[in-house]
């Protein structure tokens, strides 16, 4: 029996999610057991007072939040395996459990300009590298696609104050950005603490700033008005995977030093970017009527009888204000929404197609294959805890 020390912030939906995956991987062999450890035990004791309970417990392993000061080599030196949990910065002499930000990133930059953004901004904690890097991935694709210069960000705020925040720094920042304006925030709690300094200012949210988090934590998402849209990531397969390497490296202590890499999924588009930014009247019955009847037999003619274009003019609108042509936008569409449905439920692969209005299975697999580079069964496979 596996005795492990989770120490995080089990205030927020990262670590119950993690938890979930451990103790899906322990269902499978036997039962662990986990002693569930506030960061407050590891600030009023430090290191050594959390190894001196580590090993009068007889913890076998550890998962924290490390700080980049934290003697982490104490925990191998008395034979516990130490995993850290991306906080600050990553270790290079204990396994990490990271995540692909920079791609976080590009994918929210893909999402809004999609939506016809052209301003976008970045809201993040200060030396922090999940935040950065997140930063760092969205700026990119923005500039790649031509708008570096209407790129904002304000990365002021320190990771200890996690809940409190001076508003009116932020706030004088938020009334500088241009609107309409795709604002990404580094997780769900800053997007939260955006939508509530929006609030307070009049901003209208998604109208004038559309807002997107990171995490997709349910009860942060809904806490917000209106509910915030958010990156799913797989993070209960990063559990899983996490408990599989503890379980390795108490077998043989001189497995590598691997990183354990949570991915992103989907965005969860709820109403804080329930919004498409273009002044063109048109385009926009279009791209309404296009997420309305996505799991249709949706078809670029049905789009052209919506609006008084011809099909060639309604054609060149929509690719200068999405960047993509009328069937290429709802292709994409319609995987990334077969994506995200694969991983919620267990129902058969061709249903979860028909729904979203992918009635061609027999390509499906092949299409799928040039979108994600590997088939829907594998991508169930790879993100989905088993």
């Amino acid at each position: 029996m596996i005795r492990l020390i989770l120490l995080t912030d089990f205030t927020e939906a990262f670590a119950h999610n993690l938890l979930r995956g451990i103790l899906e991987y322990s269902k499978e062999r036997e039962p662990w057991v986990v002693c569930r450890m506030p960061p407050s035990y590891k600030q009023a004791h430090g290191i050594p007072g959390v190894l001196k309970w580590a090993k009068k417990w007889q913890a076998d392993a550890i998962i924290a939040q490390f700080d980049d000061s934290d003697d982490v080599e104490l925990f191998r030196e008395n034979g516990i395996i130490a995993l850290a949990q991306d906080f600050k910065s990553r270790f290079s002499t204990i396994p990490n459990i990271t995540s692909e930000y920079k791609l976080t990133g590009r994918m929210a930059a893909d999402f809004f300009l999609q939506k016809g953004f052209r301003n976008f901004a970045f809201y993040g904690y200060e030396n922090v590298v999940w935040s950065e890097e997140r930063c760092l991935g969205f700026r990119d694709r923005i500039t790649e696609k031509g708008f570096g210069d209407n790129f904002f960000e304000y990365q002021k705020q320190p990771l200890e104050n996690l809940w409190y925040y001076e508003s009116e720094p932020l706030a004088s920042w938020i009334k500088s950005l241009p609107h309409p304006l795709a604002l990404m925030a580094c997780d769900d709690t800053q997007g939260n603490k955006i939508m509530e300094v929006c609030r307070v200012l009049g901003i209208k949210i998604p109208e004038e700033i559309a807002v997107l988090g990171v995490d997709n934590d349910e009860i942060i998402c809904s806490l917000s008005d209106p509910p915030l849209s958010s990156v799913n990531l797989n993070i209960a397969k990063g559990g899983y995977e996490a408990a599989e390497l503890i379980e390795r490296l108490i077998r043989d202590k001189e497995v590598s030093c691997e990183d354990v890499v949570i991915h992103p999924t989907s965005i969860v588009n709820r109403l804080s970017t329930d919004i498409y930014s273009t002044g063109d009247p048109y385009i926009l019955i279009a791209l309404k009527y296009i997420h309305q009847n996505l799991a249709t037999k949706l078809t670029v003619e049905d789009i052209v009888r919506q609006v008084p274009l011809s099909r060639r003019l309604l054609e060149i609108h929509f690719k200068q204000v999405t960047g993509s042509s009328i069937y290429q936008y709802i292709f994409n569409l319609r995987m990334e929404r077969f994506s995200q449905l694969l991983l919620e439920g267990n129902e058969p692969i061709a249903d979860i197609a028909m729904s979203v209005g992918l009635s061609d299975y027999k390509n499906l697999s092949r299409q799928f294959k040039l979108w994600k580079e590997c088939s829907p069964a594998e991508y169930r496979k790879i993100h989905r805890v088993k």
